[in-house]
């Protein structure tokens, strides 16, 4: 009986294959690193072939740990949204680097854009502001600078997606060049009321629509693999941009039921039903689900820098040798010794949405060592999520419990400021590997396991850990005022 479903999950960092049983849980994993590469202050670009190559590869590493293709149901795809691949139909090759959603260089065509005034129609049309962050302005700065990109257009071979819609197109031997609802909606070329890309929005950003991939739903029949690559067909059942699959593998199915995932950056998702729900205070609207056709949407605030800054204080500062280690130096003192950190490494998301900020440490002494820094690291977690979780409540959507998960959230500190800094009751699964458990429950139910996604989450989410709020309003207080400050000056 095939009962296995096997998730490509495509982070910022690496790439992965997932073994999950019909029950949630998993059975074996593969994991390869993805090369960085920062040709220029504020650029972040990834070799799609390398992505593509590492993925086959941890793919074939586990599905004969499932004893054999026979045994898989279905494929889940989930990914990092806004990072754009370009790549030509008919040799099937990469055209260039994919963008990586972190870059900012397409800054300036945004602003022109805003001072043109077509900042309200897109943000009406699209529940997206006009940042550097999405898809569409990466693909319009590819067709002005890099020639081969150019010229795949004018011979009308181009193809452009996300890294799900690349990885679809390779599995499938190119028989399939498809997006899921919730990578589109992330484009700033689909507006949220749309089923497919519009022709408007793609003219305004100079993006050819021919180029685009077909908007698919999130869960079902949606694609083939190419036997060649694992011996035998394979269906592709689950699609979702990692955010999205994160708030379905917590299960936050209902409308106000909230999760937040902290990995390279930290993102908030809301979920508002069947509604397209409009934020006054810069969060984004953005599809959660499109399931046989119906969307269900979410309110969502994007921070761009969590567990990257910890990143950083490892490989460029070399405060701590693993990540890890930052809760035993964020318990091993009582406070950060006034040391606060404003995490702009690549700008300040939501709410701010300042492309121009960078990161400062304030409150620097002579006291001040590599505890007090790893604690204001973790601490700047608490405070931007707290800058969220303002803008929420302003937008009429205030959290009463807040589901964590990712990578950062393994950590009990961090988990525990959180709930102090927010005043709530803050739940954590004991499986934090939700983005993949998400997309597992997607293709579950696309592969027939299950008679419907509410039935999958039932099945296979894990049990919890609940943090509750213990600090006095006193210290929080003087934190939040500490946090203004510094973010004042990034």
């Amino acid at each position: 009986m095939s009962d296995y479903i096997l998730v490509l999950d495509e982070g910022t960092t690496s790439t992965r294959a997932m073994l999950f049983a019909s029950d949630g849980v998993l059975a074996a994993s593969a994991q390869q690193e993805i090369t960085q590469h920062y040709p220029q202050n504020g650029w972040v670009e990834h070799d799609a072939a390398e992505i593509w190559e590492k993925t086959l590869a941890c793919a074939n590493e586990v599905i004969p740990k499932a004893g054999g293709a026979a045994l898989i149901a279905g494929i889940g795809i989930t990914n990092q949204r806004e990072t754009v691949v370009a790549w030509d139909k008919e040799t099937g090759e990469p055209l260039t680097r994919a963008i990586v959603w972190q870059d900012r260089r397409t800054a300036p065509f945004c602003e022109d854009l805003r001072v043109s005034g077509h900042e309200a129609e897109v943000r009406a049309r699209t529940g997206l502001l006009l940042d550097p962050y999405f898809s569409g302005t990466k693909m319009r700065w590819m067709l002005d600078n890099v020639p081969e990109v150019r010229e795949a257009a004018v011979r009308g071979t181009l193809a452009f997606g996300t890294v799900e819609s690349w990885l679809v197109y390779k599995l499938s031997g190119g028989a399939s060049h498809i997006s899921d609802a919730s990578n589109a909606s992330r484009t700033l070329l689909m507006g949220l009321a749309d089923h497919s890309f519009d022709e408007r929005l793609c003219d305004l950003l100079g993006v050819p629509i021919s180029a685009l991939p077909h908007v698919v739903d999130m869960s079902g029949g949606l694609a083939l693999t190419d036997s060649a690559h694992f011996g035998r067909t394979i269906p592709i059942t689950g699609l979702a941009g990692d955010q999205q699959s994160a708030t379905i593998g917590q299960a936050c199915l209902e409308p106000g039921e909230t999760k937040a995932t902290f990995g390279t950056g930290a993102f908030v998702l809301t979920n508002q039903g069947d509604k397209i729900a409009k934020s006054d205070n810069r969060l984004l609207s953005t599809v959660l689900m499109q399931i046989a056709g119906k969307r269900t949407y979410a309110i969502e605030g994007s921070v761009f820098v969590a567990g990257s800054l910890i990143q950083w204080l490892r490989d460029s500062l070399g405060i701590v040798e693993v990540a890890s280690e930052t809760e035993a130096l964020a318990r091993s003192i009582p406070n950060s010794g006034g040391v606060t950190i404003a995490p702009a490494l690549s700008g300040l998301g939501a709410p701010h949405w300042r492309a121009d900020a960078r990161g400062v440490i304030t409150g620097l002494s002579f006291a001040s060592g590599k505890a007090e820094i790893a604690r204001a690291a973790l601490e700047a977690m608490a405070h931007q999520t707290f800058d969220l979780a303002e803008a929420f409540q302003a937008d009429g959507t205030g959290w009463e419990t807040l589901r964590i998960d990712g990578g950062m959230s393994a950590n009990d500190w961090m988990a525990q400021d959180l709930a102090d800094m927010l005043g709530i009751a803050v739940e954590r699964p004991v499986f934090v590997e939700t983005t993949a458990l998400g997309t597992a429950m997607l293709a579950a139910a696309g592969a027939g396991l299950y008679g419907d996604l509410p039935g999958a989450a039932q099945a296979m989410r894990g049990d919890l850990t609940t943090f509750e709020p213990q600090m006095d309003e006193a210290t929080r207080s003087e934190r939040l005022a500490r946090w203004r400050k510094a973010l004042a000056a990034a």
